[in-house]
């Protein structure tokens, strides 16, 4: 039995939340999202709250209706203050810019990266290093930032590469001269 499914996802005011059948659609103020969920949990809507079930007392219906909870409560916090991610990029010559829907990654390989922005989510970048990606979405941010990080990870001997801000990078010797 989940323990956070059995807490009621509270909608705060200027957030409507839309449910039809198995999908779930969530509006606010920072953006709009929709999703489709799996029949073993039940999703249904009072006043101001949103309340999980599970269909039936199965494993696999038990297991999910707490994963369907979290992702309900993410969406909604997500229209209410988006998520973000920051990225650094490290290395002499490592740049990158935003070109319209894409942006475009210069990480010393003998041609530029041209990623492509999803909808819903924004990429701004500072210092030509600094990378910031926002969204109402944490699914999305979290993978478009996963996405440009292993374009090229950071090596544990001179600490080139990009990196998710905060994360902590295991950094080795290297070779010793006699």
């Amino acid at each position: 039995m989940s323990r956070i499914g059995k807490i009621p996802v509270v909608i705060p005011s200027g957030v409507d939340v839309t449910i039809d059948g198995q999908s779930v659609r969530v509006k606010g103020p920072k953006g709009d999202i929709t999703q489709e969920f799996s029949p073993l949990a039940q999703i249904t809507k009072s006043e101001d709250t949103v309340v999980i079930t599970p269909t039936d007392s199965s494993r696999s219906a038990q297991a999910n209706y707490g994963t369907v909870r979290s992702i309900i409560a993410n969406m909604v916090q997500g229209v209410n203050k988006p998520y973000s991610k920051n990225l650094l990029i490290e290395g002499v010559g490592f740049r990158a810019t935003v070109k319209g829907p894409k942006i475009d990654l210069e990480l010393g390989y003998s041609h530029p990266i041209l990623h492509d922005i999803p909808e819903g989510v924004t990429v701004t970048v500072s210092d030509n290093v600094k990378i910031l990606v926002e969204g109402a979405d944490k699914q999305k941010v979290g993978q478009v930032a996963a996405e440009i990080k292993s374009y090229y990870p950071v090596e544990p001997y001179k600490g080139k590469g990009v990196r998710i801000l905060g994360e902590y990078v295991r950094r080795k010797e290297g070779k010793k001269s006699a």
